[in-house]
């Protein structure tokens, strides 16, 4: 395998921690987005899309989203599980996992990426250049805070975010908590099952891969 990652990006930060957990350590190529690399011909031919993480296998295929490469590599390696044994598990890390995306990672990136200088032109990630708008962005600051409420909530409920047991729904929700910190959003004071909780993942050995 290799995996096309960019050490600066929040997406390709999910699945470095989940290969760090599946124990698996493949040829790692850096693309580096600064210099728009993730637009050159060769890039493209991998994934068209133009983003990363990509995960490309050893006969050619090219898997280009964290779900579809989640899903492979707990396929390849079931244990440690990180989405799930059970029914129940399976379906409520989905679900968990789901909401990050929709309600933490969309709005973080609509509050960052129509307001950033060096995002200017490229307010959406692809092939396709789109201006910003700033309406966006205050409203994904706003969708924001709403979503840190909720996961401190969910954490008084429960000591990782799906269930009694660290999982993929966890590793998005930890990326995304340091994401918005560029848009200084996240943790407040208030939020202390948060706190609890972002304290006991971040000494997993797979958050410093």
């Amino acid at each position: 395998m290799r995996f096309y990652d960019c050490r600066t990006a929040p997406s390709p930060q999910r699945t470095r921690i989940l290969l760090a957990e599946k124990g698996l350590t493949p040829e790692t190529i850096e693309v580096d987005l600064g210099k728009a690399e993730q637009l050159s011909g060769d890039f493209r031919r991998l994934n068209p899309r133009c983003t990363v993480p990509v995960l490309e296998l050893d006969d050619g295929t090219c898997l280009t989203e964290n779900a579809g490469i989640a899903a492979y590599l707990e396929a390849l390696v079931p244990d440690p599980p990180m989405l799930g044994t059970t029914p129940e598990e399976k379906g409520l890390i989905a679900s968990w996992n789901a909401r990050i995306e929709m309600e933490g990672f969309m709005p973080v990136a609509d509050a960052f990426r129509n307001r950033t200088k060096g995002m200017i032109g490229r307010a959406i990630t692809g092939p396709t250049d789109y201006e910003q708008i700033p309406e966006l962005a205050a409203r994904g600051q706003a969708r924001g805070i709403e979503f840190f409420d909720m996961l401190n909530e969910r954490l008084g409920e429960s000591e990782y975010v799906a269930g009694a047991a660290f999982s993929w729904a966890d590793i998005s929700a930890a990326v995304v908590t340091d994401f918005a910190k560029w848009v200084k959003l996240g943790m407040t004071e208030e939020h202390t099952n948060t706190k609890r909780w972002y304290d006991l993942v971040q000494q997993r050995p797979s958050f410093s891969a």
